[in-house]
């Protein structure tokens, strides 16, 4: 086959024609995707043609699995920009992220001594200094840990953990019990008045709270997914938009169950001054009287000694 430095003396001539039309004018750009054809069809060309040195060339199966690499990028991107507002990405996107994994898997590992395993991870991954498979698989990773997505899944990550089913329950029928006892209570006299809503929910509202709550100490000791940090972001959004809804919004309060032990202990340490002061008090007039009986003693006794001088 011959080398490709022939084209040259060939080419180098047609390239004031190719970039002007027939009557001389500058040749009008064609759409991206015509040019993209063109280039493709240009580098096989040169391909054939034989190009000087060693340049790589992805193996069919390395090139379906990056194709299969690329579609679930794509995919669990939408589905991640889907579900950021409200943010549901850690319920509605786990079985896309687990699924990536095992196609970066399936570039990265070596299956027995194939070579075209090992062609395939150094190729894909490591040939180019932009490394842009690594640096996708890296963002997706940072993402899921950051909004501590495992703590809403069970250790194998194939499903939501049963904590995280009973709260999305209760949250569910928190707005639903919200926007049930809204409806037709805001009236034009009247567009604040949202009583119906703090005595009707009350209890649905505080129920979520408390399993909100004790999900929070779970997970500080290592809970159900088996790590010990933050809640998943899904369940601690679920439980801000509850609570500003609650206490803004509606302007409800949950009252405090532990009212009397709070009111004991309170007036316990209000009285503590008045108990250190009134005690102060008594110490210093019980020294005080100590102190002045000797001296009346003294006096008394000295007066008696200089009358009998003197008498």
């Amino acid at each position: 086959m011959a080398p490709a430095g022939w084209l040259l003396p060939l080419v180098l001539p047609l390239l004031p024609a190719l970039a002007l039309g027939p009557a001389g004018e500058p040749r009008r750009a064609p759409p991206p995707e015509e040019t993209l054809e063109e280039a493709e069809e240009l580098w096989s060309e040169l391909r054939d043609a034989g190009l000087p040195g060693d340049l790589p060339e992805l193996e069919p199966e390395c090139r379906r699995l990056l194709a299969a690499f690329a579609e679930d990028s794509a995919a669990l991107s939408a589905c991640l920009a889907r579900r950021a507002r409200p943010v549901r990405l850690c319920q509605g996107c786990h079985p896309l992220y687990r699924r990536l994994l095992d196609r970066y898997h399936d570039i990265a590992r070596a299956v027995g001594n194939s070579s075209e395993s090992h062609n395939c991870a150094k190729s894909i991954l490591t040939s180019d200094r932009l490394q842009i498979v690594v640096t996708l698989s890296e963002f997706f990773n940072e993402t899921w840990e950051t909004a501590n997505c495992a703590n809403c899944l069970k250790n194998n990550s194939e499903g939501l953990s049963n904590s995280t089913v009973e709260f999305l329950d209760l949250f569910n029928k928190s707005l639903t019990c919200f926007e049930r006892n809204l409806q037709g209570q805001t009236t034009y006299l009247s567009p604040n008045n949202y009583t119906e809503v703090c005595k009707n929910c009350n209890e649905t509202y505080r129920v979520l709270n408390d399993l909100y709550n004790n999900l929070q100490r779970m997970n500080r000791q290592g809970g159900e997914s088996g790590h010990s940090a933050h809640l998943c972001i899904d369940v601690e959004d679920a439980m801000n938009i509850t609570r500003k809804l609650w206490s803004r919004t509606f302007n409800c309060s949950v009252p405090c169950s532990d009212t009397v032990p709070v009111v004991a202990v309170s007036s316990f340490i209000l009285f503590l001054p008045i108990v250190f002061y009134l005690s102060s008090f008594l110490h210093s007039k019980q020294k005080k009287r100590i102190l002045i009986l000797p001296k009346r003693i003294q006096s008394n006794a000295s007066l008696v000694n200089i009358q009998e001088k003197y008498s």
